[in-house]
């Protein structure tokens, strides 16, 4: 997924666990998240909770890969407010075209999909 997004032109920063994606979300203050739910140190939907507590982050668009159960995991995705959500394995295209999308949603000029 890095190298994809890489070789399509965006600027990544990387974090290995959930304490460490916090942290490098508070850092960075990114113009958009992808977070596996899956993540060492803690669950995906615990640091979602916490970036949708921080005021720079509340409104910083989240896609959600997971490879846990598809229709729970995506429910409880999008009622925590994730933009979009993707199973593992994913289509790279659909996967780009939603990163697309919600940058897009970001700056003010899209509508969020589901």
């Amino acid at each position: 997924m890095s190298l994809r997004l890489k070789a399509n032109g965006y600027d990544l920063s990387v974090a290995s666990d959930a304490i460490s994606a916090v942290s490098a979300a508070r850092k960075v203050k990114p113009d958009l998240i992808v977070l596996d739910i899956g993540l060492p140190a803690g669950d995906g939907f615990v640091v979602m909770e916490r970036l949708r507590s921080m005021y720079d982050l509340v409104l910083v668009p989240i896609i959600v890969v997971s490879g846990r159960e598809p229709e729970a995991t995506k429910k409880k995705a999008l009622e925590a407010g994730a933009f979009a959500h993707f199973l593992k394995p994913f289509d790279n295209d659909e996967f780009l075209g939603a990163v697309k999308k919600a940058l897009e949603f970001s700056n003010g000029s899209g509508s969020q999909q589901s």
